[in-house]
């Protein structure tokens, strides 16, 4: 949530914790017996726990701010998604999105499904339209209050519903059990959206599936679209993207050939 615009909240909560270094940096930070008393006493040594699936910047100017030499410890491959994810791409236009994705939750997927779109009135749109075509649909997004995010929440988890539509405000954080499907209605903006996204499925030491409909405007996203798929054990790389000249490159380092300077020969 940090890289959404809460760092400024994370920051605030963790000056008012207790100070990091009124515990013992030697010897004494082990001694069992000091360390039971300050569990007893009104003052206790604060201890921070710190849990990411990536680490952009501004997590780790927050991390070196408010951690005092962390033990770090990694599950799977830093910033990469699980590999029991196998992750599906589609390329097609903007028109095409609706009738594909009916045809795949028409293949009658397990619930729980997450279909993610870009933005909050595109949750709404879609969550009617498939309520419309008889699957039960709820949506979350920034737009929802505290109590309407719990209930969609809920009706998810509770079986009430089998189809949550949200934006990435459900890729950061939420822990629904047993999502067998993601799909990426509209593409991530990034690719480590994308990765919190994807994440969703495939918990747990269970196996996901996470399907992403890209168009010709997601072409920014290509080449390391193309990286994280190809590395992933379970999943295959399309030739239509493979192969796609915006996949060949990263954008902004292609550089441009130097005209050659002409040659003047002298008789």
């Amino acid at each position: 949530m940090i890289d959404m615009g809460f760092e400024p909240d994370v920051q605030k909560i963790l000056e008012y914790m207790p100070v990091t270094n009124l515990k013992p940096d030697n010897e004494d930070a082990e001694d069992e017996s000091k360390l039971l008393a300050n569990y007893y006493s009104k003052k206790k040594y604060r201890q921070t726990v710190m849990f990411t699936a990536t680490m952009p910047p501004a997590v780790e100017r927050l991390a070196r701010t408010y951690l005092r030499r962390p033990a770090v410890v990694y599950i799977g491959s830093i910033g990469k998604p699980v590999e029991r994810t196998e992750q599906i791409v589609h390329m097609m236009s903007e028109n095409d999105k609706r009738k594909r994705l009916v045809e795949i939750l028409s293949r009658k997927v397990e619930p729980p499904i997450i279909i993610f779109v870009n933005q909050k009135k595109g949750a709404d749109v879609l969550a009617k339209g498939l309520e419309k075509l008889g699957y039960n649909a709820c949506t979350l997004h920034g737009g929802k209050g505290q109590e309407q995010r719990e209930f969609a929440l809920a009706s998810l988890k509770g079986g009430q519903k089998d189809i949550l539509v949200a934006t990435d405000v459900v890729g950061r954080g939420i822990d629904i059990k047993d999502v067998s499907m993601v799909i990426n209605y509209d593409m991530a903006k990034s690719i480590e959206d994308y990765t919190h996204r994807i994440g969703r499925t495939g918990r747990a030491g269970k196996t996901g599936v996470a399907i992403s409909f890209l168009t010709k405007d997601d072409s920014p996203l290509f080449y390391d679209l193309k990286q994280v798929i190809q590395a992933s054990p379970v999943s295959t790389c399309p030739p239509e993207l493979a192969n796609h000249p915006e996949a060949q490159h990263k954008p902004g380092t292609v550089m441009m050939p130097k005209k050659r300077r002409e040659e003047k020969i002298f008789a």
